[in-house]
């Protein structure tokens, strides 16, 4: 099913306030900016025809959107990236005004606001407020992909996979478990061996031995396609990560 059409709903601001690079506008601002918006909503296996971004820019709001790219040749896929409640989709398309030929595959259901490609680029050029907003988010996505080439380049499967793992816990700050064991019980669902596999740049059966590893190490517990960790700085030292997740908060399951 193609749901990429334009629902009649209409956003609120209350609900335009909620996207990052919207919430710190002049209320006036974001008013003017909610009668263009419209709301969309993706389900799981939804087909969602990528020629879609060369006429609407669209704002994740909930859910998580795996974004991929495929060989023709060898049905071999890899991820690109993967969007979370406050991400943008697409960056490039928005840029550029050039087609983007990519996979967009909802893993859960997704809810997005929209707005004519264009009406995007007309406000980056006019609202100097809105152009000082957007611009640390550009930066943020830059840096990411930067990570991404590096880790593919510098590291081994074991360390990316890790790190995988621990900036999808550092975007959804979603921990299961008493509060007392806030920092030690993180709940990731949906994420399959093959998902994790084409976002490591490796292979599902490479992927499920390292987690069957840690799983009998006690870092992480292994059901279906969740994982619960079990030994956040073990992962982090099989991660080689720094950034301290010791500060997000917990939300309640």
């Amino acid at each position: 099913m193609d749901n990429t059409i334009g629902l009649p709903q209409r956003a609120n601001p209350v609900l335009v306030k909620q996207a990052t690079i919207f919430a710190g506008l002049p209320e006036k601002l974001i008013e003017d900016f909610q009668q263009e918006f419209q709301l969309h909503e993706w389900q799981k296996d939804d087909y969602i025809n990528s020629n879609i971004l060369t006429k609407r820019f669209f704002v994740v709001m909930s859910g998580q959107l795996e974004i991929k790219q495929s060989n023709a040749d060898t049905g071999k896929e890899a991820t690109l990236d993967m969007l979370y409640a406050g991400d943008c989709l697409d960056l490039m398309v928005l840029l550029d005004d050039q087609p983007h030929d990519i996979i967009i595959s909802p893993l859960n259901t997704v809810k997005l606001l929209s707005v004519k490609l264009e009406t995007m680029r007309q406000w980056l050029w006019t609202y100097p407020a809105f152009n000082k907003q957007f611009m640390p988010y550009l930066a943020k996505k830059m840096r990411e992909k930067e990570q991404q080439v590096s880790n593919l380049a510098l590291h081994d499967v074991t360390t990316r996979l890790g790190r995988i793992i621990l900036e999808h816990i550092n975007k959804i700050k979603f921990y299961t478990g008493r509060e007392e064991e806030a920092h030690h019980h993180h709940l990731i669902n949906g994420l399959t061996d093959e998902t994790l596999a084409r976002m490591t740049g490796s292979v599902r059966q490479v992927v499920n031995k390292q987690l069957q590893l840690w799983k009998q190490a006690d870092i992480i517990d292994k059901k279906r396609n969740q994982l619960i960790i079990k030994d956040l700085e073990a992962l982090e030292r099989e991660a080689k990560y720094t950034q301290d997740l010791s500060n997000t908060p917990l939300a309640k399951s």
